[in-house]
């Protein structure tokens, strides 16, 4: 997905595709990069076609509702993954144990501190979801990370934006 593709869908579909977008970024799934969509974001707040306010709130909202998806799939069949790929690549046992360790050891620290890292943020909801970490405690390190996440990327499209638009040729 290109960035006039994003574009057309947020002038389109407004809040819609930011919830939408936003949430399927924070599913980890390829094609959707926070660099690109949360500026985009901010910059439509900035030009008025949503407030910076509900962009946040959707933001988040999707972002969470995301997080929680994966969390729910390590919680639930984390364990039984984590077996068959421990069986498939066995030298990888050892960097596994040490990663859902360190999130046992760090809990809600580590998820907080692991969702304002990149590519690190959304994929590790699913080791707090193998090693059931309370679920308010997961939600809220999450909410938090996910907020500051998203409030600098969107600050930078809602401050930066007339420049980012003005450079890629989009006014």
């Amino acid at each position: 997905m290109d960035l006039s593709t994003i574009t057309s869908y947020f002038t389109r579909y407004g809040a819609i595709a930011i919830f939408v977008i936003v949430l399927l970024e924070y599913l980890n799934l390829p094609g959707f990069p926070a660099g690109i969509i949360m500026p985009l974001s901010g910059i439509m707040a900035a030009k008025g076609n949503i407030s910076f306010f509900w962009v946040m709130v959707i933001s988040v909202a999707a972002g969470l509702l995301g997080s929680l998806a994966l969390y729910a799939l390590g919680r639930k069949g984390g364990e039984v993954f984590l077996k068959a790929y421990i069986r498939k690549f066995p030298k990888q046992k050892e960097v596994l144990e040490r990663n859902l360790e360190w999130i046992r050891q760090k809990g809600c620290m580590g998820v907080f501190v692991g969702k304002l890292l990149p590519m690190i943020r959304t994929i590790v909801s699913i080791p707090a979801g193998v090693v059931k970490m309370d679920l308010t405690k997961y939600v809220i390190s999450s909410a938090c990370g996910i907020l500051i996440w998203n409030f600098a990327f969107i600050g930078a499209g809602y401050v930066l934006g007339d420049q980012v638009f003005r450079i890629l040729g989009l006014e």
